[in-house]
C-alpha cells in the first residue's frame, strides 16, 4: 500500500535523481587563458565517453568581447553550468538567463577567473553584477575585493589533497598531490565561506611576495540550494595534468547527481598553449 508518506518520499527522491543523460551548457568568455579553446575539448569527452550532451556558448566575436555572449537561453534547459568569464560587462537581457538558472537552484562549476566575471563601472545600474562569484560560487566578490589577488605570473602551484576531504568523490582517483601551473590565488581569509567544504589546497611555488597556502577547490551550496563546485585552477597547461582532467570530470559528475566514474576513460589530449591577455 502507498501511503501518503511513500509517495512524498518517492517524489522527493525522483525530484533530485540524476538525468540520464545530462545536458550541461559551458560559457566562455575570458581574455587570458583560453577557456574558448579548453572547454570543447572537455565538452568533446564528456559525449563521446561519458554520455552527456554539451553546449557551447561564447563570446562573440572572440574572447575580447567583454560586451557580447549570444545564446544564453540555452542555461534555460542545462542540467549544469560550467562558468569560465573574466570581466564581462554583458547587457541586462543577457544577464537575465543567467540569473534565471542560479535562482532556480541549479547547480554551478566556475573555473578561475569567474570569481571576477563582470566589471561594470561604479554607478552602472549592473555593478552589483561584479560581486557575483560570491553569491553564485562562494568565490571572492570580484578582483581586488576581500584581498583577491595572486603571487605573480611567475609563480605555480603545488595542490594537495586536504586530509578531512580524501574520500570525497570528487577526489576519487586525484593524486594527493600534483603540481599545476597556474599562479596562486588568494581567497582568505574570508572565502569560500564557512559552511563549504574545502578539498584541495595550494601552495605557492616562486612567488613575487610572501604567500600562504589557500583553497584551491570547493564545494558549496548556495542560498538558492544550488550545488556548487569552484576551483581557482584553470590555466590552459593545467589541462594537460590527468589529476586536472580527473577532477574536473568528478566534480560535472558530483554536479548533476552522479557517481564518479568507476573506470577511468583518459586521459585526453589537450594541449592548449597560454595565450595571455592579446588584443585584437
Amino acid at each position: 500500500m502507498i501511503t501518503r508518506r511513500t509517495f512524498a518520499a518517492t517524489m522527493a527522491a525522483s525530484a533530485v535523481a540524476a538525468p540520464k543523460n545530462p545536458h550541461i551548457v559551458f560559457v566562455c568568455g575570458d581574455h587570458e587563458y583560453s577557456g574558448e579553446q579548453t572547454m570543447p575539448l572537455l565538452a568533446a569527452e564528456l559525449e563521446k565517453s561519458y554520455g552527456m550532451r554539451c553546449t557551447l556558448i561564447r563570446s562573440q566575436p572572440d574572447q575580447n568581447a567583454e560586451e557580447n555572449i549570444p545564446g544564453l537561453e540555452a542555461l534555460d534547459k542545462a542540467d549544469l553550468g560550467i562558468f569560465f568569464l573574466r570581466w564581462r560587462r554583458l547587457p541586462a537581457e543577457q544577464l537575465a538567463p543567467i540569473e534565471r538558472y542560479v535562482k532556480a537552484g541549479k547547480p554551478l562549476f566556475g573555473f578561475r577567473t569567474t570569481s571576477h566575471s563582470f566589471n561594470y563601472p561604479a554607478g552602472h545600474p549592473l555593478a552589483k553584477w561584479n560581486a557575483w562569484a560570491a553569491e553564485a560560487f562562494g568565490a571572492p566578490p570580484g578582483w581586488g575585493k576581500d584581498g583577491h589577488t595572486h603571487f605573480g605570473h611567475q609563480a605555480s602551484t603545488d595542490v594537495s589533497v586536504i586530509p578531512g576531504a580524501a574520500k570525497h568523490p570528487i577526489l576519487q582517483g586525484v593524486p594527493k598531490q600534483f603540481h599545476v601551473r597556474s599562479w596562486l590565488y588568494r581567497v582568505l581569509p574570508k572565502w569560500p565561506p564557512q559552511d563549504a567544504e574545502r578539498l584541495l589546497m595550494g601552495h605557492c611555488v616562486n612567488p613575487n611576495k610572501p604567500a600562504e597556502d589557500n583553497p584551491v577547490a570547493w564545494t558549496w551550496k548556495n542560498q538558492f540550494g544550488g550545488k556548487v563546485f569552484f576551483t581557482t585552477l584553470g590555466h590552459p597547461e593545467d589541462f594537460e595534468m590527468e589529476a586536472m582532467q580527473r577532477l574536473t570530470i568528478n566534480a560535472i559528475h558530483w554536479a548533476v547527481g552522479k557517481s564518479s566514474p568507476k573506470k577511468w576513460k583518459g586521459p585526453v589530449k589537450i594541449g592548449v598553449p597560454y595565450r595571455g591577455i592579446q588584443k585584437t
